[in-house]
C-alpha cells in the first residue's frame, strides 16, 4: 500500500512538473480561430526612468472560446540589462499556438509581429542599456523628457518592407 501511494505521489509530481514546464515555454495554449488584428492605440508616456515598454497582445479564454486584449504597459525590468521579448501567436499544423513573452539579455524571436513602439517585428529599437541605465530612442517610444532624461538622439527607424498590416499572428 505504501509503495502504491509513493508511486501515485511521484506520478502526480511528475505530471505537475511537465504541465508547469509546458506553460513556461508557452506551448500549452492553442486556439482554432485566428486572433483579431492588432488594435491601433497611443502609447502612454513612460512614467519613470528605466521602465521598458511591453506591448499589448491578444490572450485567449479557453472557457468562452474568445480572445481578449491585454493592454501594453511600462514595466520595471527584473534585472538591469534585461529586455522584453513579446508573446506571439503562430499558426502551426492547423492551430494557432500561443508563445509566451519573456525577459532576457537579448530580444528573441516573437513571430515577426510588428507591435510598434520599438518592436517593428525584427527586434527592439526602442532603447538600449548603457551599463545599468536604460536610454530611450524617442523616435519610437513616448517619453516625457521632463520626467525621463535618459534619452539619446532620435534615431528614426525605417523599415523598407513595412506594410499597414496589423496581423497579430505569424504563419499562413
Amino acid at each position: 500500500m505504501k509503495t502504491l501511494k509513493k508511486m501515485l505521489l511521484t506520478s502526480a509530481v511528475i505530471c505537475f512538473i511537465i504541465a508547469a514546464r509546458a506553460q513556461d515555454v508557452g506551448i500549452a495554449l492553442t486556439a482554432r480561430i485566428a486572433p483579431p488584428a492588432l488594435p491601433v492605440y497611443v502609447q502612454p508616456p513612460c512614467p519613470v526612468n528605466g521602465y521598458t515598454w511591453t506591448p499589448g497582445y491578444w490572450a485567449y479564454n479557453d472557457v468562452t472560446g474568445d480572445y481578449y486584449w491585454v493592454p501594453g504597459v511600462w514595466v520595471d525590468p527584473p534585472e538591469p540589462g534585461f529586455l522584453w521579448t513579446p508573446p506571439y501567436w503562430g499558426f502551426v499544423n492547423g492551430a494557432y499556438m500561443f508563445h509566451r513573452g519573456y525577459w532576457g539579455m537579448h530580444v528573441g524571436f516573437y513571430g515577426g509581429i510588428n507591435y510598434g513602439f520599438g518592436y517593428p517585428g525584427i527586434g527592439f529599437v526602442g532603447g538600449r542599456w548603457a551599463g545599468k541605465v536604460f536610454q530611450y530612442n524617442t523616435a519610437v517610444v513616448n517619453v516625457n523628457k521632463t520626467v525621463v532624461r535618459n534619452v539619446y538622439v532620435d534615431k528614426t527607424v525605417i523599415n523598407k518592407n513595412e506594410t499597414t498590416s496589423h496581423l497579430s499572428f505569424n504563419g499562413t
